[in-house]
């Protein structure tokens, strides 16, 4: 491919994260604002500089706009760099788990293009317009869904084996806490720092020993 197309391909993505982003912004404040029914997709369109066959192009609805576009936010090449793994294990995670979704998370969000702004805008219409909590709940259980298939493919083993969902939810819960301080408003560190710092502080719990003495089976009386 010549340079030219890959400039070409570049510009394109560009211009599409941007309409995208604009769209997104518009529909949040105007929600925040006026809550769903207090606009039109018109109005979004002539906020964002777009036009209707546009909108329609990027989304099907307002809520649709308001919750905005994560699959985009997902690098082909981290995704195929995150399969290959070089010490599968029968039966069981391997060791190259946990760093995989180390490098993996920190490749989606450095490179992800949703800023704190655009954070504090969805929750001020979510707040705006509460029914988006359910909607924002069942696209967040179809993203764990996912996840989890993406790690039992990695690990050679099924979506509902004990490992691959401990796994999942386990490390699910630290990006959770860390997306929660990173975009917090008095924030100053780097999503790196905070990660590697959860993920350190989750492995210092569970290196612990566990209690494997068996339950005393209680007596009858007499």
């Amino acid at each position: 491919m010549s340079n030219s197309a890959n400039t070409d391909g570049g510009l394109r993505e560009r211009k599409r994260a941007a309409t995208l982003s604009a769209i997104t912004a518009v529909a949040r404040t105007l929600t925040a604002e006026r809550g769903l029914n207090g606009y039109t997709v018109e109005e979004v369109c002539e906020g964002a500089g777009i036009s209707r066959r546009t909108f329609f192009n990027y989304f099907h609805s307002k809520e649709d706009a308001v919750i905005g576009s994560f699959s985009d936010e997902l690098p082909q090449d981290a995704l195929e760099a995150f399969t290959l793994n070089p010490r599968h294990t029968p039966g069981s995670i391997s060791g190259t788990l946990l760093a995989a979704l180390q490098r993996l998370t920190l490749t989606i969000v450095e490179r992800s293009t949703i800023s704190r702004a655009e954070v504090h805008q969805l929750i001020a219409a979510i707040k705006a317009e509460p029914q988006l909590l359910g909607r924002m709940t069942l696209e967040g259980e179809a993203r764990e869904r996912q996840f989890a298939e993406l790690v039992a493919a990695r690990e050679g083993l099924v979506p509902d084996h004990p490992e691959i969902i401990v796994a999942t939810v386990a490390f699910g819960a630290v990006s959770k806490t860390t997306a929660q301080q990173f975009f917090s408003e008095d924030n100053t560190r780097p999503y790196r720092e905070l990660l590697t710092q959860n993920l350190v502080a989750a492995q210092k719990l569970f290196s612990q020993p566990l209690d494997t003495t068996p339950a005393e089976t209680p007596k009858d009386p007499a």
